[in-house]
């Protein structure tokens, strides 16, 4: 039995038999595991002789989503983390500490949805080791729209549209898909900044409005000169900061 098939039985037992009832949420507990190692992945630091991943990680659920885990959070935590753990042996990963799992709320998530904010700290009297990061982190945002009985409703293509203007460099159209904007090529909004990574933030819709996410960034962004650390929703005219690069947001 795989590792993470073996982690379902054990989430289906735990929400059937310790607490009798179906677990209704659209969140589902298999989902956030897989989630959780590609955030693992996605975040490793290589050092001198070891390659070291984020040791917490703190997942966040829409207000709906949340309630479906009242009375067995703990639990669902510590399965979550032992998941983390078997994966990081599997594959050769160092961590500082045993994962730790934390579930908090964000009412800007939608039923469905939900983050995962990633942090590799370093306990106290551990030297010659990787630096802690010294936020939060910043949060990857998923989606299990595809199965919702009612989907996630983005804005329609052509009421949905929105620019994305770049001081000095342009301004670039945004459809319902969404843009993300870096320094990389491949991007679909390219931003010739050293202080921007390579893919820094996205911008796109969520429900009836619009978002703003950290991809991951060295550097971070701002949203009218404030530092956000999730997924922001934006209105109209506001200015997002990645690097020294000002990018307006403005809807059509």
């Amino acid at each position: 039995m795989s590792v993470l098939r073996n982690l379902e039985s054990k989430l289906a037992g735990l929400v059937e038999g310790t607490f009798s009832r179906a677990f209704k949420s659209e969140v589902r507990p298999v989902e956030i595991a897989r989630k959780l190692a590609k955030e693992m992945e996605d975040h490793k630091v290589q050092s001198l002789s070891r390659v070291y991943a984020p040791n917490e990680y703190a997942v966040w659920l829409s207000t709906e989503d949340r309630k479906q885990f009242e009375g067995y959070e703990d639990e669902l935590a510590q399965e979550l983390a032992g998941y983390l753990l078997e994966h990081a042996r599997r594959e050769k990963i160092a961590l500082m500490t045993s994962p730790k799992i934390s579930f908090r709320t964000d009412e800007r998530l939608r039923l469905g949805e939900f983050g995962i904010q990633a942090r590799l700290v370093k306990p106290s009297g551990r030297e010659h080791e990787p630096p802690s990061q010294g936020d939060e982190g910043h949060t990857q945002v998923y989606s299990a729209s595809a199965r919702l009985s009612e989907p996630l409703r983005e804005p329609h293509p052509q009421r949905g549209q929105a620019r994305l203007h770049v001081d000095g460099a342009g301004t670039h159209t945004v459809s319902s898909r969404g843009a993300v904007m870096g320094r990389s090529r491949d991007c679909d909004v390219v931003l010739d900044d050293p202080n921007v990574s390579r893919r820094h933030a996205e911008v796109r819709p969520s429900g009836g409005s619009w978002i703003v996410n950290d991809l991951g960034s060295t550097n971070g962004i701002k949203v009218n000169g404030r530092r956000v650390t999730g997924p922001q929703s934006i209105r109209d005219g506001d200015v997002i900061e990645l690097g020294t690069s000002r990018v307006s947001f403005e809807l059509e």
